[in-house]
């Protein structure tokens, strides 16, 4: 079945700070689960470390959440479907909070972490780069680049 789906080999996914019902992530984990779907996902991969955040806080699996997007709802289905099936159910304050840690992470969690972001971000071309400090900076620069732009 074929449903509406962004072409990630033609542009990036949306922004994992891009909120949808407040979560960031969201969006940009629908966007690649509609093109995993379609076969149109390109570099980028659903159920990816970034996507497993937030399926845990919402205790959802990705296999149910990549079948219902294969219903081909819309994201504010998608949001209802998610509020009904989530085992972790969060007021929406948690959910700020929890939206607001991942918007300011960075790679210093461990050694092996700081240097991996660091060599990503040199191979991006953006190694002089001093704004570049969180895991969300460095995905969007990533998109950036891969469709062209220059860091």
């Amino acid at each position: 079945m074929s449903i509406f789906a962004l072409d990630l080999t033609q542009r990036p996914p949306r922004s994992p700070r891009t909120k949808l019902g407040g979560y960031v992530i969201l969006p940009r984990m629908l966007d690649k689960g509609r093109a995993v779907i379609n076969g149109k996902n390109g570099e980028f991969h659903f159920d990816c470390p970034l996507d497993k955040h937030l399926l845990k806080f919402l205790d959802l699996s990705a296999p149910a959440l990549l079948e219902e997007l294969k219903t081909g709802k819309g994201d504010g289905e998608i949001l209802a479907w998610i509020g009904e099936n989530q085992k972790n159910k969060h007021h929406p304050w948690e959910i700020e909070q929890w939206s607001a840690f991942h918007e300011k992470r960075g790679p210093d969690s461990d050694q092996e972490t700081a240097s991996f972001f660091t060599e990503r971000l040199v191979e991006l071309g953006g190694g002089t780069r001093e704004d570049i400090k969180t895991w969300f900076d460095l995905l969007d620069l990533d998109d950036y680049v891969t469709f062209g732009g220059k860091p």
